[in-house]
Protein backbone atom coordinates (compact mmCIF):
# COMPACT_ATOMS: atom_id res chain seq x y z
CA UNK A 1 0.00 0.00 0.00
CA UNK A 2 1.44 3.64 -0.93
CA UNK A 3 2.28 5.71 2.10
CA UNK A 4 2.13 8.78 -0.10
CA UNK A 5 -0.95 9.82 -2.22
CA UNK A 6 -0.22 11.35 -5.87
CA UNK A 7 -2.49 14.47 -5.90
CA UNK A 8 -2.57 14.18 -9.69
CA UNK A 9 -2.76 10.83 -11.61
CA UNK A 10 -3.62 10.23 -15.39
CA UNK A 11 -6.45 6.90 -13.91
CA UNK A 12 -7.92 6.52 -10.31
CA UNK A 13 -9.43 3.53 -10.41
CA UNK A 14 -12.05 2.98 -7.83
CA UNK A 15 -12.06 -0.63 -5.77
CA UNK A 16 -9.13 -2.73 -5.50
CA UNK A 17 -11.19 -5.60 -6.46
CA UNK A 18 -9.85 -8.04 -9.09
CA UNK A 19 -11.61 -5.78 -11.42
CA UNK A 20 -10.37 -2.62 -10.40
CA UNK A 21 -6.73 -4.10 -10.43
CA UNK A 22 -7.07 -5.43 -13.43
CA UNK A 23 -7.98 -2.33 -15.10
CA UNK A 24 -5.04 -0.84 -13.18
CA UNK A 25 -2.46 -3.24 -14.08
CA UNK A 26 -3.09 -2.34 -17.90
CA UNK A 27 -3.36 1.34 -17.73
CA UNK A 28 0.11 1.33 -14.99
CA UNK A 29 1.67 -0.70 -17.49
CA UNK A 30 1.60 1.62 -20.34
CA UNK A 31 2.54 4.37 -18.67
CA UNK A 32 -0.46 6.21 -17.10
CA UNK A 33 -0.09 7.04 -13.69
CA UNK A 34 -2.69 5.07 -11.75
CA UNK A 35 -4.00 5.72 -8.70
CA UNK A 36 -6.09 2.79 -7.03
CA UNK A 37 -8.12 3.01 -3.82
CA UNK A 38 -9.33 -0.12 -2.20
CA UNK A 39 -11.50 0.35 0.80
CA UNK A 40 -10.92 -3.18 1.61
CA UNK A 41 -14.61 -4.84 1.09
CA UNK A 42 -14.31 -6.21 -2.25
CA UNK A 43 -17.51 -8.82 -3.01
CA UNK A 44 -14.65 -11.27 -3.54
CA UNK A 45 -13.90 -10.87 0.27
CA UNK A 46 -17.22 -12.24 0.92
CA UNK A 47 -16.24 -15.50 -0.74
CA UNK A 48 -15.12 -18.40 1.64
CA UNK A 49 -12.38 -20.00 -0.99
CA UNK A 50 -11.86 -19.36 -4.53
CA UNK A 51 -12.13 -22.85 -7.15
CA UNK A 52 -12.98 -21.68 -10.90
CA UNK A 53 -10.18 -18.89 -11.06
CA UNK A 54 -8.35 -20.24 -13.88
CA UNK A 55 -4.91 -21.15 -13.35
CA UNK A 56 -5.62 -22.24 -10.11
CA UNK A 57 -6.40 -25.77 -10.38
CA UNK A 58 -6.89 -26.81 -6.86
CA UNK A 59 -7.99 -23.55 -6.11
CA UNK A 60 -6.52 -20.90 -3.78
CA UNK A 61 -7.46 -18.86 -0.73
CA UNK A 62 -8.99 -14.96 -0.84
CA UNK A 63 -6.34 -13.78 0.90
CA UNK A 64 -3.86 -15.29 -1.01
CA UNK A 65 -5.42 -14.05 -4.28
CA UNK A 66 -6.18 -10.53 -2.69
CA UNK A 67 -2.46 -10.32 -1.65
CA UNK A 68 -1.17 -11.30 -5.32
CA UNK A 69 -3.71 -9.21 -7.03
CA UNK A 70 -2.54 -6.27 -4.83
CA UNK A 71 1.25 -7.31 -5.71
CA UNK A 72 0.13 -6.83 -9.27
CA UNK A 73 -0.71 -3.49 -9.14
CA UNK A 74 1.68 -1.84 -6.95
CA UNK A 75 4.43 -4.44 -9.35
CA UNK A 76 3.13 -3.05 -12.27
CA UNK A 77 3.75 1.07 -10.91
CA UNK A 78 0.16 1.80 -9.85
CA UNK A 79 -0.05 3.75 -6.30
CA UNK A 80 -2.47 1.35 -3.98
CA UNK A 81 -4.42 3.56 -1.52
CA UNK A 82 -6.21 2.13 1.53
CA UNK A 83 -9.03 4.59 1.83
CA UNK A 84 -12.67 4.92 0.69
CA UNK A 85 -13.93 7.40 -2.13
CA UNK A 86 -17.02 9.19 -0.73
CA UNK A 87 -17.21 11.56 -4.17
CA UNK A 88 -16.09 12.33 -7.94
CA UNK A 89 -16.63 15.65 -9.37
CA UNK A 90 -16.02 17.19 -12.17
CA UNK A 91 -13.14 19.52 -12.15
CA UNK A 92 -12.95 22.91 -13.42
CA UNK A 93 -10.43 21.87 -16.50
CA UNK A 94 -13.03 18.42 -17.58
CA UNK A 95 -10.93 16.15 -15.72
CA UNK A 96 -12.23 15.34 -12.09
CA UNK A 97 -11.97 15.59 -8.37
CA UNK A 98 -11.82 12.21 -6.49
CA UNK A 99 -12.35 13.06 -2.66
CA UNK A 100 -11.70 10.46 -0.58
CA UNK A 101 -12.60 9.73 3.49
CA UNK A 102 -9.66 10.34 5.14
CA UNK A 103 -6.55 11.83 2.54
CA UNK A 104 -6.44 14.97 0.40
CA UNK A 105 -8.37 14.83 -3.11
CA UNK A 106 -6.61 13.63 -5.87
CA UNK A 107 -7.14 15.41 -9.44
CA UNK A 108 -7.79 12.71 -12.43
CA UNK A 109 -7.91 12.66 -15.87
CA UNK A 110 -9.57 9.63 -15.77
CA UNK A 111 -11.97 7.67 -13.66
CA UNK A 112 -12.49 4.06 -13.62
CA UNK A 113 -15.78 2.96 -11.07
CA UNK A 114 -14.85 -0.40 -10.15
CA UNK A 115 -17.18 -0.96 -7.37
CA UNK A 116 -20.16 -3.54 -7.44
CA UNK A 117 -21.01 -2.77 -4.02
CA UNK A 118 -22.68 0.41 -4.91
CA UNK A 119 -21.88 3.69 -6.31
CA UNK A 120 -23.12 6.57 -4.30
CA UNK A 121 -19.90 8.48 -4.66
CA UNK A 122 -20.38 8.93 -8.68
CA UNK A 123 -24.10 10.95 -8.34
CA UNK A 124 -22.17 14.36 -7.77
CA UNK A 125 -20.66 13.41 -11.25
CA UNK A 126 -23.58 10.96 -13.46
CA UNK A 127 -26.70 12.94 -11.62
CA UNK A 128 -29.87 10.66 -10.78
CA UNK A 129 -30.53 9.86 -14.14
CA UNK A 130 -27.90 6.95 -13.88
CA UNK A 131 -29.50 5.48 -10.86
CA UNK A 132 -32.53 3.34 -10.65
CA UNK A 133 -35.23 1.06 -8.85
CA UNK A 134 -35.68 -2.77 -8.91
CA UNK A 135 -37.60 -4.87 -6.88
CA UNK A 136 -36.13 -7.84 -5.08
CA UNK A 137 -38.14 -10.65 -3.46
CA UNK A 138 -41.38 -8.19 -2.81
CA UNK A 139 -38.64 -5.06 -1.78
CA UNK A 140 -37.94 -2.15 -3.80
CA UNK A 141 -33.98 -1.24 -4.05
CA UNK A 142 -32.38 1.74 -5.69
CA UNK A 143 -29.16 0.71 -7.95
CA UNK A 144 -26.71 2.08 -10.17
CA UNK A 145 -28.09 1.44 -13.65
CA UNK A 146 -26.64 -1.29 -15.02
CA UNK A 147 -27.14 -0.21 -19.17
CA UNK A 148 -25.46 3.21 -17.80
CA UNK A 149 -22.31 2.05 -19.42
CA UNK A 150 -21.38 0.61 -23.11
CA UNK A 151 -20.50 -2.74 -23.50
CA UNK A 152 -16.67 -1.12 -23.49
CA UNK A 153 -16.78 1.38 -20.33
CA UNK A 154 -17.58 4.61 -21.83
CA UNK A 155 -19.98 6.18 -20.50
CA UNK A 156 -21.89 9.81 -21.24
CA UNK A 157 -19.26 11.66 -19.02
CA UNK A 158 -16.58 11.74 -21.03
CA UNK A 159 -13.56 10.63 -19.23
CA UNK A 160 -15.58 8.70 -16.68
CA UNK A 161 -15.51 4.26 -17.37
CA UNK A 162 -17.94 2.20 -15.49
CA UNK A 163 -16.79 -1.79 -14.74
CA UNK A 164 -18.97 -2.29 -12.00
CA UNK A 165 -21.56 -2.19 -10.90
CA UNK A 166 -22.01 -3.65 -14.30
CA UNK A 167 -25.15 -6.33 -13.51
CA UNK A 168 -23.81 -9.92 -15.00
CA UNK A 169 -20.95 -8.72 -16.09
CA UNK A 170 -19.15 -8.94 -13.22
CA UNK A 171 -20.77 -11.34 -10.88
CA UNK A 172 -17.81 -14.01 -11.12
CA UNK A 173 -14.01 -13.03 -9.91
CA UNK A 174 -13.02 -14.64 -12.99
CA UNK A 175 -15.52 -12.94 -15.51
CA UNK A 176 -15.18 -9.19 -13.05
CA UNK A 177 -11.12 -9.45 -13.99
CA UNK A 178 -11.39 -9.83 -17.81
CA UNK A 179 -14.03 -6.77 -17.73
CA UNK A 180 -11.80 -4.69 -15.94
CA UNK A 181 -8.92 -5.73 -18.48
CA UNK A 182 -11.67 -4.78 -21.47
CA UNK A 183 -12.39 -1.40 -19.71
CA UNK A 184 -8.89 -0.41 -19.48
CA UNK A 185 -8.39 -0.91 -22.92
CA UNK A 186 -10.96 1.19 -23.58
CA UNK A 187 -9.31 3.83 -21.98
CA UNK A 188 -5.71 3.46 -23.25
CA UNK A 189 -7.36 3.56 -26.52
CA UNK A 190 -9.02 6.71 -26.06
CA UNK A 191 -5.91 7.99 -23.98
CA UNK A 192 -4.28 6.97 -27.56
CA UNK A 193 -6.54 9.26 -30.09
CA UNK A 194 -6.10 12.22 -27.81
CA UNK A 195 -2.48 12.27 -27.80
CA UNK A 196 -2.88 11.76 -31.86
CA UNK A 197 -3.04 8.22 -32.99
CA UNK A 198 -5.47 7.60 -35.65
CA UNK A 199 -8.62 5.38 -34.83
CA UNK A 200 -6.44 2.37 -36.63
CA UNK A 201 -3.86 2.53 -34.34
CA UNK A 202 -5.51 3.57 -31.00
CA UNK A 203 -5.78 0.00 -29.80
CA UNK A 204 -3.63 -1.29 -27.47
CA UNK A 205 -2.47 -5.12 -27.10
CA UNK A 206 -0.18 -5.81 -23.81
CA UNK A 207 1.48 -9.00 -24.83
CA UNK A 208 5.13 -10.27 -25.36
CA UNK A 209 6.18 -12.71 -28.19
CA UNK A 210 9.26 -14.23 -28.64
CA UNK A 211 12.07 -12.50 -30.57
CA UNK A 212 12.65 -15.55 -32.90
CA UNK A 213 9.05 -14.97 -34.44
CA UNK A 214 10.22 -11.14 -34.99
CA UNK A 215 11.24 -12.43 -39.09
CA UNK A 216 10.43 -11.65 -42.77
CA UNK A 217 8.98 -8.31 -43.36
CA UNK A 218 8.12 -7.68 -39.88
CA UNK A 219 11.22 -7.04 -39.08
CA UNK A 220 11.86 -4.21 -41.11
CA UNK A 221 11.00 -0.92 -39.78
CA UNK A 222 10.29 0.79 -43.14
CA UNK A 223 7.85 -2.21 -43.50
CA UNK A 224 6.20 -0.62 -40.72
CA UNK A 225 6.21 2.67 -41.92
CA UNK A 226 4.71 1.68 -44.61
CA UNK A 227 1.65 -0.35 -43.05
CA UNK A 228 1.47 3.48 -40.70
CA UNK A 229 0.81 5.27 -43.54
CA UNK A 230 -1.48 2.91 -44.94
CA UNK A 231 -3.52 3.55 -41.88
CA UNK A 232 -3.37 6.95 -41.12
CA UNK A 233 -5.21 9.16 -44.01
CA UNK A 234 -3.83 12.45 -45.55
CA UNK A 235 -5.99 13.92 -43.14
CA UNK A 236 -5.28 12.82 -40.00
CA UNK A 237 -5.50 16.43 -38.68
CA UNK A 238 -1.46 15.94 -37.48
CA UNK A 239 1.53 17.59 -39.16
CA UNK A 240 4.07 16.38 -40.45
CA UNK A 241 6.72 15.88 -37.40
CA UNK A 242 4.15 14.65 -34.80
CA UNK A 243 2.85 12.04 -37.20
CA UNK A 244 6.61 11.39 -37.70
CA UNK A 245 7.03 10.95 -34.23
CA UNK A 246 3.75 8.90 -32.80
CA UNK A 247 5.12 6.37 -35.93
CA UNK A 248 8.69 5.88 -35.01
CA UNK A 249 6.98 5.72 -31.32
CA UNK A 250 4.51 3.08 -31.98
CA UNK A 251 7.34 0.82 -33.95
CA UNK A 252 9.72 1.16 -30.97
CA UNK A 253 6.73 -0.44 -28.98
CA UNK A 254 5.75 -3.05 -31.25
CA UNK A 255 9.52 -4.09 -31.43
CA UNK A 256 9.94 -3.70 -27.51
CA UNK A 257 6.79 -6.43 -27.26
CA UNK A 258 9.60 -9.35 -28.50
CA UNK A 259 11.80 -11.38 -26.40
CA UNK A 260 14.93 -13.13 -26.30
CA UNK A 261 14.70 -16.67 -24.94
CA UNK A 262 17.30 -15.46 -21.96
CA UNK A 263 14.71 -12.63 -21.00
CA UNK A 264 12.16 -15.20 -21.05
CA UNK A 265 14.19 -17.92 -18.75
CA UNK A 266 15.16 -14.68 -16.54
CA UNK A 267 11.33 -13.53 -16.24
CA UNK A 268 10.30 -17.39 -15.69
CA UNK A 269 12.31 -17.50 -12.65
CA UNK A 270 11.10 -14.24 -11.11
CA UNK A 271 7.92 -15.14 -11.91
CA UNK A 272 7.65 -18.27 -9.84
CA UNK A 273 9.85 -16.43 -7.22
CA UNK A 274 7.24 -13.55 -6.74
CA UNK A 275 4.49 -16.75 -6.07
CA UNK A 276 6.90 -18.40 -3.78
CA UNK A 277 6.81 -14.88 -1.83
CA UNK A 278 3.06 -15.91 -0.97
CA UNK A 279 3.27 -18.76 -0.44
CA UNK A 280 3.47 -20.20 3.22
CA UNK A 281 7.22 -20.84 4.40
CA UNK A 282 6.16 -24.39 5.86
CA UNK A 283 3.96 -25.41 2.88
CA UNK A 284 7.64 -24.59 0.94
CA UNK A 285 9.78 -26.96 3.50
CA UNK A 286 7.36 -29.33 3.48
CA UNK A 287 7.60 -29.37 -0.39
CA UNK A 288 11.09 -29.24 -0.11
CA UNK A 289 11.98 -32.10 1.83
CA UNK A 290 9.43 -34.39 0.01
CA UNK A 291 11.32 -33.37 -3.68
CA UNK A 292 14.51 -34.34 -1.31
CA UNK A 293 13.37 -37.39 -0.02
CA UNK A 294 12.00 -38.75 -3.63
CA UNK A 295 15.34 -37.63 -5.10
CA UNK A 296 17.28 -40.09 -2.45
CA UNK A 297 14.86 -42.66 -3.52
CA UNK A 298 15.24 -42.14 -6.90
CA UNK A 299 19.36 -42.70 -6.85
CA UNK A 300 19.11 -45.64 -4.55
Amino acid sequence: MSETVPTESDVVVVGGGPAGCSAAVFTARYGLDTTVFDRGQSSLQRCAYLENYLGFPAGIDVATFYDLIHDHVETSGADLVPDMVQSVERATDGGFIVEPQEGEPVHAKRVVAATRQGADYLRPVVGEAAFDEYVHDGETYERFDPDYADRDGSTPVDGLYVVSPGGEADVQVVVAAGRGAHVARTVLADARREHGYPDDLAAHYDWRRREAELTGEWADRDRWRELFAERTPDDHGLDAERAVELREREIDRRFDTYIDDETVATRTERGQDRLLAHIDDDRILAAAREIEAERATDSD
